[in-house]
Formats: structure tokens, C-alpha cells, sequence
């Protein structure tokens, strides 16, 4: 089952925000997924301290992941200016674009992701 408003939700994230270059939507989309599990629906709510601790797990991983790409900013991974409508036509079409370094991440983060929430749940198991 699709959750189209979450869908809607991170829509503009492509292109590091906005098509802006700035932080990769990879990224963005896993902590958005880590939010929708533990953050709080309404301010009544207890606050699940679970968010920051898994958060910056998962930003510390995937700056491990495009270190050798020069860092977390789209700019650097995708190396598309994505204002440019010929540029961008280039990354989607040329299979010799950075978009095979994009999908890549893109696995290697979900497979992280998945990883880090196993281990959470094991320990928050453990403890009850």
C-alpha cells in the first residue's frame, strides 16, 4: 500500500531540495521514514527519543556513503545543475550520467536504513 500524501509530502526533496543541489533527497527521504515512525503526530504527544538517536545514525552513515563523492549535497553526487533543462535531459538520458551513482545510494541508504531500524526494534525488544 502506497501512502500517496506521504508520497506528495517529499516530493519536491529530487534534485537536493527543490532542484537547489543542496542536501540529497536520498537522505532527506530516510529521515522523513525514520520521522514517520517515532516523531510525534501532535504536541500532546510524548516526544519518542528514538528520532535523533536513529537520525543521526543514518546521517552519519550516508555521509559515509557519498564521501567519495565529495559530500552529501546533491551538486556533489548527481554534479547536475538541475535549473538546466539540457542538463538534466543529459543526466536521464546518457547511461554514462551520475545517475547510476544516484540509484546506487539509493539502495545502499534503503539497505541501511533497513539495518538501523532491525537494531532498534531488537534493542527496544530486549528492554521490555
Amino acid at each position: 500500500m502506497v501512502d500517496e500524501g506521504a508520497v506528495k509530502a517529499v516530493g519536491a526533496f529530487g534534485g537536493g531540495i527543490a532542484s537547489s543541489g543542496s542536501v540529497c533527497g536520498i537522505l532527506l527521504g530516510g529521515v522523513a521514514m525514520i520521522s514517520s515512525m517515532y516523531s510525534r503526530g501532535n504536541l500532546d504527544e510524548k516526544e519518542n527519543p528514538r528520532i535523533w538517536g536513529l537520525s543521526n545514525k543514518f546521517l552519519a552513515k550516508f555521509a559515509e556513503l557519498t564521501e567519495p563523492y565529495g559530500g552529501m549535497n546533491c551538486r556533489d553526487i548527481a554534479g547536475v545543475d538541475w535549473k538546466d533543462r539540457d542538463a538534466v535531459k543529459e543526466y536521464y538520458s546518457n547511461p554514462e550520467s551520475k545517475r547510476k551513482i544516484c540509484i546506487r545510494l539509493v539502495g545502499d541508504a534503503a539497505y541501511i536504513l533497513g539495518e538501523l531500524l532491525e537494531q532498534e526494534e531488537a534493542k527496544a525488544k530486549a528492554q521490555k
